[in-house]
């Protein structure tokens, strides 16, 4: 039995959440020759190709897809284990806030790893809209804060720039109708995707009327399913029963909302910097595959 190089699976999930062979050799500390070296003995230890050509780049293949999916698995195990003896000894509390988008699909999976690795360490987990968690955070009563948004903040670690994108139930035609106004289902003020939403539909000369308002996203989430009318938000997050509404649709284009990790720029306890850490590693992750799922 063949035992795959670490190193090499490494470089594979640095070259797909990257978008391509260069930045990953860069990322790795590798030359783009000693990647694609490190590519092609992988492939020789699988027997199969892992990746084709597909314009001027390459694109996993039917193989290259699972090898990518069990990397993952490997590297956070591997990630962990080493976390979890470097960690034996920390101990404490970490306060932590984030948005609704992320608390139920994403948060399981993070808390999950953290435990596992620190399982003295204490996490209190607070789902808020973003101007009360960074409201909270700048008053001391969170370590730790995820928010979309936020403007300038010194204290913001980007994660990442998401699209906004329209959503609506399933059978859409029951929504949109050029000949009437666009049914909005939005949260109360202030809310960024609610006034990106109404600037989008203003500019393109589009009229609209709030059809339905919410203080939740279970709540928001509900009307859009129920056929009360469309929001904007990312794909971050998005129920099964609901749909991303394309250009096709006759909506116009939305723009993008930065998504940061905040700490208030304090110095942070062992734990809270070990959270830390595990957050921006797993949720690049997540919204990698967000992302390319809106792509399909």
């Amino acid at each position: 039995m063949r035992n795959l190089d670490m190193d090499i699976l490494r470089t594979l999930v640095a070259a797909q959440d990257l978008g391509g062979f260069n930045r990953a050799a860069d990322q790795v500390g590798r030359s783009q020759s000693a990647v694609s070296q490190q590519v092609r003995k992988l492939e020789e230890q699988v027997g199969e190709a892992l990746f084709r050509k597909e314009g001027r780049g390459l694109v996993p293949t039917e193989a290259g897809d699972v090898i990518l999916r069990y990397a993952r698995r490997i590297l956070d195990l591997n990630d962990e284990a080493i976390a979890a003896v470097r960690g034996i000894a920390i101990a404490g509390t970490v306060r932590f806030g984030l948005p609704s988008d992320l608390a139920e699909t994403w948060l399981p999976k993070v808390l999950g790893h953290f435990k596992r690795a620190h399982p003295a360490v204490l996490i209190e987990v607070v789902v808020e809209r973003n101007a009360l968690l960074l409201e909270r955070l700048d008053k001391g009563q969170l370590d730790l804060a995820i928010a979309f948004g936020g403007g300038p903040r010194a204290d913001a670690h980007q994660l990442a720039e998401l699209p906004m994108t329209w959503i609506g139930p399933v059978s859409k035609e029951s929504v949109i109708k050029t000949s009437e106004p666009i049914s909005l289902v939005v949260y109360s003020p202030p809310c960024f995707f609610r006034q990106a939403s109404i600037d989008a539909l203003d500019k393109a000369g589009i009229a609209w009327h709030t059809s339905f308002t919410s203080t939740s996203l279970h709540g928001l989430w509900a009307a859009v399913d129920a056929g009360l009318g469309i929001t904007l938000r990312t794909v971050v997050g998005l129920p099964r029963s609901l749909t991303v509404l394309h250009e096709s649709s006759g909506l116009p284009p939305a723009p993008t909302i930065r998504l940061a990790l905040h700490d208030a720029g304090r110095e942070l306890s062992p734990a809270a910097e070990r959270l830390k850490a595990i957050l921006v590693e797993t949720l690049a992750d997540s919204l990698h595959g967000a992302n390319r799922a809106l792509a399909r």
